[in-house]
């Protein structure tokens, strides 16, 4: 049943926060080992996909275009490729990547956004890659449409070879369920660009469908597919992907358990995801990790977030298709992080992504963006710890306005400038209490002028949240930031319901 949980997360395990000698500092114990972290590379423009290279360095894109790789010991880094026809824009430019693991195959698959006139478009293109260079570029899909958002963006090699890539919907629900529409899928094509003869829609290079934004695809053991996907204002998901699949958007967001979700999958099979989270956590990209070298993440899958800015590590059962549990580290250490991948000695990188479109917090800092290395401390070095801090006992109001909220508005309700609107002093907000109702349960789309500046907004409808749920946080939102208007009751909330029925 979906329904809000108001709580705040803790760091599962012993959080350590001080530093190790020669490293930036502690992150926390897997139980087992204790573990580091330090900055292998820093003043990034977001580094989207991160890898490891044939050549044991870290291949990483920048959203502005540019292909580089860094020595995980030194730090020295070399460019490898710029693409100037990249089209960097918010959460647009270079994204994806995968390297083919057959060296008698030296590829590179690179995904990118561009534009031709007006129309945001993305392609993903095969380079050859020779020395420290990457020649030949043979385009193997073309002209996928994009938005603004929900491009998806992640590809990965499948243990039989083929390419494997992520897209999204383009903020067009419909697309996911329309099989003649190569947006909200996971496409599986030959390394020449050709559609392999087993796909599930012949001709097509649709391997499954009904995603909204996934961020992320890795392989596990007995090559299953992940896939983590952005849901709306619910139920990000964690799926196992499965030939000709549909996982259910825009009709269904995580499992069938509402009325209407319900109706949808009486008549169209929907494969559910193994897990998945409300309030959102903003998943990006996920690696396997089946190293001895932290024998608590054995058998797991890093996940990466954005919006709660955390590593998961979601430990899997033997068969590899269902988690057993979650753990959080990094929390809220780095800020956003994008991007995941772990070296053959077991050592992990994440890439932080606090330079794209939604900066704030507190970020993008002076160092921003970075890739990050997470290993185990050496043997005798000195760990300086802290004292655990408590976090404050938030009003539910303010708990709610954090888990939905804040990722936009920001906690001091200011929002950003041309991006997002700010909450304090608007007529949305302290105007009539019915027009601030509708709006958290119906959402917003389109254009909107706040305090005279124009905002293209994309709110998502918060009606599943109870009547209590929406005056709690309506009533925040009109007695913060240096608001002072009345507050909102459930009654106020139920009539506007009821009417809207």
């Amino acid at each position: 049943m979906k329904g809000i949980l108001l709580f705040l997360v803790l760091i599962t395990g012993v959080a350590l926060t001080g530093y190790v000698s020669g490293v930036d500092k502690s992150v926390s114990s897997d139980d087992s080992v204790r573990l580091a972290t330090k900055t292998v590379i820093s003043n990034l423009n977001v580094a989207w996909e991160i890898t490891w290279g044939p050549d044991n360095w870290i291949w990483f894109t920048e959203q502005g275009g540019s292909l580089s790789k860094v020595n995980p010991e030194t730090g020295e880094r070399k460019i490898l490729l710029h693409i100037p026809e990249v089209y960097r824009y918010r959460s647009l430019g270079l994204l994806g990547m995968a390297v083919h693991p057959d060296p008698k195959k030296p590829y590179v698959f690179l995904d990118y956004t561009y534009k031709n006139g007006t129309s945001i478009l993305s392609k993903l293109v095969r380079y050859t890659y020779t020395a420290d260079t990457l020649i030949n570029p043979v385009i193997l899909l073309n002209d996928i449409p994009g938005a603004t958002g929900h491009n998806g963006s992640r590809v990965t090699i499948a243990p039989d070879g083929k390419v494997m890539m992520s897209t999204g919907d383009a903020v067009k629900g419909a697309n996911a369920q329309n099989s003649g529409s190569i947006n909200g899928k996971i496409l599986r094509i030959n390394i020449d660009g050709t559609i392999p003869a087993d796909n599930p829609f012949p001709g097509s290079p649709v391997w499954s469908l009904g995603h909204r934004n996934a961020q992320g695809l890795a392989f596990g053991r007995k090559g299953i597919l992940f896939s983590s996907e952005h849901g709306d204002a619910v139920e990000d998901e964690l799926n196992v992907i499965k030939k000709g699949a549909n996982y259910g958007w825009p009709f269904v967001e995580g499992f069938c358990d509402t009325e209407k979700e319900q109706a949808f999958c009486k008549t169209t099979e929907v494969t559910v995801p193994v897990k998945s989270w409300t309030p959102v956590i903003a998943p990006a990209g996920i690696a396997y990790y089946n190293s001895s070298t932290i024998p608590g993440w054995r058998n797991s899958l890093l996940l990466v977030t954005l919006k709660t800015q955390s590593l998961r590590v979601l430990k899997l059962n033997e068969a590899g298709n269902e988690v057993l549990s979650e753990k959080t580290y990094l929390d809220h250490e780095f800020g956003r992080l994008r991007g995941v991948c772990v070296s053959p000695a077991g050592d992990v990188y994440v890439s932080t992504s606090n330079r794209d479109w939604n900066p704030g917090e507190g970020y993008p800092k002076k160092e921003d963006d970075r890739i990050i290395k997470i290993f185990p401390a050496k043997a005798g070095s000195t760990i300086v710890t802290q004292k655990k801090t408590v976090k404050p006992v938030l009003l539910p109001g303010a708990v709610i306005y954090n888990n939905y909220c804040t990722s936009c508005h920001k906690s001091d309700g200011k929002g950003i400038a041309g991006i997002f609107p700010p909450l304090k002093g608007t007529s949305q907000v302290l105007g009539d209490k019915n027009t601030l109702i509708h709006i958290m349960l119906k959402g917003l789309s389109g254009p909107i002028t706040v305090k005279g500046q124009k905002y293209n907004q994309e709110m998502p409808a918060f009606n599943f949240l109870s009547n209590k749920d929406i005056s709690l946080v309506a009533s925040y939102i009109r007695t913060q930031f240096g608001n002072k208007a009345s507050t909102v009751s459930e009654a106020e909330v139920s009539k506007v319901r009821a009417a809207k029925k």
